[in-house]
């Protein structure tokens, strides 16, 4: 079953390539870091500190696209940790039916907080148990 989690953290180093999110659990107390580019990282802080840009940004973009095409964004799901490597899932549901997009966690993450009201976010107990260990 997975476990619904919220963005607590973002660290955006100037001196690092890597940069760090942190999802916590919420209804609980565990946490863990995904490290993001950039680029991922720089979209997400936006969107938290509510900027909004003159212009559509790239998970602006495909929150429009799926909006114009008569489908509803619903979650994200991390689903899996493999070689140190976590997937994810944007669910999107159209005509009734959950349409499950393979994405970087990092994008689903972005296109979630893009979303007015945020997206909720998954994290299945297998990636956490393997995570926490």
């Amino acid at each position: 079953m997975p476990v619904q989690m919220q963005l607590s953290r973002i660290i955006i180093s100037e001196i690092n390539e890597q940069q760090v999110i942190y999802l916590k659990e919420v209804h609980g107390e565990r946490q863990f870091p995904i490290l993001i580019g950039i680029f991922e990282a720089t979209s997400i802080d936006r969107r938290v500190k509510s900027y909004r840009a003159p212009r559509p940004l790239t998970h602006d973009l495909l929150v429009n696209i799926v909006e114009a095409l008569g489908a509803e964004l619903d979650s994200v799901v991390i689903s899996e940790l493999r070689d140190h490597t976590y997937f994810a899932k944007l669910r999107i549901r159209q005509d009734g039916e959950i349409i499950e997009i393979d994405s970087r966690p990092s994008d689903a993450i972005a296109v979630a907080v893009t979303c007015d009201p945020p997206l909720p976010i998954f994290v299945a107990e297998e990636v956490l148990n393997e995570v926490l260990d």
